[in-house]
């Protein structure tokens, strides 16, 4: 059985930081910034913790295309079953290349991409992108009939304002 190791961690404390707690990869390392006036006890539990949410958070960036591919056909079971004939991408696959725009979709030849900028953004705003590029093999315009479909993901709303808070605290437009 394979043993995992544990990663180097530097702990660097800050008389600035008043109550929150970060942790990010540093090549092999993980850096953990905690406020100066933790006891040694917090510091212990907050670095488990970061730990533990830096895990959590790469194991979803490890998400494969072909699990994207199969969360799409999901997706599309779900709320474009009536439109399940036209709704059968050849290809749904993450993409680096997409700096304005979260996903887009080539209905001549049903290929889907999907930014990795979204990757980290929770499930349900991921859910959000990829049934937008799925109902563009519906109806490749945004047009009424398009949003109708769109609008079966009952956090569509909720989703879009959250990606417009993204774009927004960037300074990007974003389209569609």
């Amino acid at each position: 059985m394979a043993r995992t190791r544990k990663p180097v961690v530097e702990v660097r404390r800050s008389q600035r930081r008043r109550r929150t707690v970060s942790a990010y990869r540093d090549g092999e390392r993980v850096v953990v910034l905690i406020p100066d006036r933790f006891s040694r006890a917090e510091e212990i539990e907050w670095v488990e913790r970061m730990l533990a949410r830096l895990a959590a958070r790469e194991e979803r960036l490890r998400c494969t295309d072909a699990e994207l591919l199969a969360r799409a056909r999901r997706l599309t079971a779900r709320f474009l079953a009536d439109h399940a004939d036209q709704v059968a991408p050849v290809s749904v696959r993450w993409v680096t290349n997409q700096n304005g725009r979260w996903g887009s979709c080539t209905p001549d030849d049903a290929t889907i991409r999907i930014s990795h900028r979204i990757q980290e953004m929770p499930d349900w705003v991921i859910d959000y992108v990829l049934l937008h590029e799925l109902a563009h093999l519906v109806v490749p315009s945004h047009n009424a009939e398009f949003w109708e479909l769109v609008s079966r993901f009952p956090k569509a709303e909720r989703a879009r304002g959250y990606l417009e808070g993204i774009a927004a605290s960037h300074s990007l437009v974003m389209a569609d």
